[in-house]
């Protein structure tokens, strides 16, 4: 039961990160313009490169993830899932610490709770 929890809650942060890689670098204007509420409309053509490149880096943190179902080996499993998960707390936690504490929530808790089962699973 708890290496299925722990499979459930890093897919979930697998595909929280397949979202921000399409709001970032496809629905920037429109979405990000939602999301983001609190920053200007008009600065969001300009900082559309910079978005999509922010993108880019979520979609390698979705790769490895999903990267960490299809590895057959269980240590390297493992490994590389920790690896990525502890990626995606890291960016959340700096992410709380220099733009926003909601910041924590939605990305570094998802994740921290996931490795917290994967260790658990191992």
């Amino acid at each position: 039961m708890v290496q299925l929890i722990a499979q459930i809650l890093t897919g979930l942060v697998a595909l929280e990160h397949l979202y921000i890689l399409w709001m970032e670098m496809f629905a920037w204007e429109s979405t990000g313009k939602k999301t983001f509420k609190t920053l200007p409309a008009e600065i969001f053509k300009p900082t559309k490169g910079m978005a999509a490149n922010q993108g880019l880096y979520n979609g390698f943190l979705m790769a490895g993830l999903i990267w960490s179902f299809l590895i057959e080996d269980s240590h390297w499993s493992f490994n590389v899932r920790l690896f990525f998960l502890c990626c995606v707390a890291i960016a959340g936690i700096f992410g709380a610490f220099t733009a926003s504490k909601k910041i924590f929530f939605v990305q570094a808790l998802p994740a921290l709770l996931a490795i917290l089962f994967v260790l658990i699973a191992h």
